[in-house]
C-alpha cells in the first residue's frame, strides 16, 4: 500500500561498533564498557565475525560469587554461572551463539527479538555473520522523532490520496507531537476505519484522531 520505503535496522542503527576480541581480559572488557558508556559489547574474530556477546549481567556473576562459597548441589545448578565467575576472558564469559539482527529487518521484528531473548541491544550482522552496527531500543525510538510534517506528508501521500483519490482535497492531514489528526469529508464511509489504521501504522505514528465524515452527514 504504501510507496513509501518502510523504516529498516539499517535507518536507525549506530555504525560506530565497539566490540571486544575473544582473548580480551575481564578488566578490558570493564573499562571499554565504561569509557563507551555500553552495557554489552559484541566479540568479534576473524573479519568481523560477531561469535558472541558480553553484557554486564555476564560480568557481574564475577561478583556475585566473589565471596558466596556454594556447595556441590547448588554449583550444579548454577553450572553456567559458576563457570562464568570463574572466567578471564571473553571467550569464557560471553553469551554464544550472540541473539543478531540483519540490517534489511524491520524495527518491529528487531523489537521482538529484544523482546524474546530481554536484551537491550542487538549486533546487526550481514549475511555472513560480519558486524554492521548496534541497534539498541534507544535507536527503535527514533522514529517517533520524525517532524510532524513528513510524517503528515506521508499520510497524505500514502494513505489519503489512495484510499480517497475523488474526495482527497477534501480531507485535512495534521500532525501535532506525533498524533495524526484525519478531517473532512469523504465519500465512502467504509473506508475510514482503514484510514485510521493504516495512518497508525506510519511509522512515528503516535496515535490518529480520525473525525472523517461522510458528504452529506456529520
Amino acid at each position: 500500500m504504501s510507496a513509501t520505503r518502510p523504516f529498516t535496522v539499517a535507518d536507525v542503527m549506530t555504525r560506530k561498533v565497539v566490540a571486544v576480541l575473544p582473548g580480551a581480559e575481564f578488566k578490558e572488557i570493564v573499562t571499554t564498557m565504561e569509557r563507551w558508556k555500553v552495557t554489552a559489547v559484541p566479540v568479534v574474530e576473524g573479519e568481523g565475525r560477531v561469535v558472541g556477546v558480553v553484557s554486564e549481567a555476564d560480568l557481574l556473576l564475577k561478583e556475585e560469587f566473589h565471596d558466596h562459597r556454594l556447595g556441590l548441589v547448588e554449583q550444579m545448578r548454577h553450572l553456567d554461572a559458576t563457570a562464568k565467575a570463574g572466567s578471564r576472558r571473553a571467550e569464557d564469559l560471553m553469551t554464544s551463539p550472540a541473539v543478531t539482527v540483519a540490517p534489511e529487518a524491520s524495527l518491529p521484528q528487531a523489537a521482538r527479538l529484544m523482546a524474546a531473548h530481554r536484551v537491550k541491544r542487538l549486533p546487526v550482522v550481514d549475511t555472513s555473520g560480519a558486524i554492521q552496527g548496534i541497534v539498541s531500543r534507544a535507536d527503535l525510538l527514533k522514529v517517533f522523532l520524525r517532524p510532524d510534517d513528513d510524517l503528515a506528508a506521508e499520510v497524505r501521500h500514502d494513505v489519503i490520496e489512495h484510499l480517497f483519490p475523488l474526495s482527497r482535497r477534501e480531507v485535512e492531514v495534521r500532525v501535532d507531537s506525533g498524533v495524526v489528526i484525519l478531517s473532512g469529508t469523504v465519500r465512502d464511509s467504509a473506508l475510514i476505519p482503514l484510514a485510521a489504521r493504516l495512518a497508525r501504522a506510519v511509522e512515528g505514528v503516535v496515535d490518529v484522531r480520525c473525525d472523517l465524515t461522510t458528504q452529506g452527514r456529520t
